[in-house]
């Protein structure tokens, strides 16, 4: 049974060998294999033909790189407060920004801050929800105001960034005449010196 095997074996070699394409060789090669339990020992197993695709080569690798580009465009979160903060002062009757008690301190020593008074967040989708704080003129209408906030952070984020808004905070921190406003931030700047 041994040298029927390796003739088998022989035979299968040679035909694996010769150049003829794949798909016009199709050999049943019987050998034996471990007998399970309950089976007799000179029965043999069928070996299954081998599926031509397998034989096939593998795809270009550049498909793939197509599909996975390495290229990235991102934002730090700084950049769009950034944008925000200088939107929202060019809106008429926005008279300045509300920060927190690090902005009050870098002014007082002297040091301007451009976000000040704007935090933004990221969602899942990458676009951006935008809280805003500002001082807005006496006798104006705020949700004129906002509107034209809206509107204009909206444009300006859309244009410099490509990024969709989801969602803009306004909070009116406070009201005062462009008056005030003025004589405040004089005398702001001259405690700073």
């Amino acid at each position: 049974m041994a040298d029927e095997m390796d003739s088998k074996m022989e035979a299968a070699t040679e035909v694996a060998e010769a150049e003829v394409a794949p798909e016009a060789v199709e050999a049943e090669v019987e050998m034996e294999a471990e007998v399970p339990e309950g089976q007799a020992a000179d029965e043999s197993v069928e070996l299954a033909p081998v599926d031509d695709d397998a034989l096939a080569e593998p795809e270009d690798e550049d498909d793939f790189e197509e599909d996975d580009s390495y290229d990235s465009l991102t934002y730090s979160n700084g950049v769009i407060e950034k944008i925000v903060a200088m939107a929202t002062r060019e809106v008429p009757h926005v008279l300045g920004m509300k920060g927190n008690l690090m902005h009050f301190v870098q002014e007082t020593l002297g040091a301007e801050n451009l976000t000040k008074g704007v935090s933004v967040e990221v969602t899942d989708d990458n676009r951006v929800i935008v809280n805003i704080s500002v001082i807005i003129e006496y006798g104006c209408y705020a949700p004129a105001i906002f509107e034209d906030v809206k509107e204009r952070v909206v444009e300006r984020l859309g244009t410099m960034t490509g990024l969709d808004v989801a969602g803009i905070n306004l909070r009116i921190e406070d009201v005062v005449t462009r008056e005030e406003y003025e004589a405040s931030k004089k005398h702001s700047a001259e405690s700073a010196e």
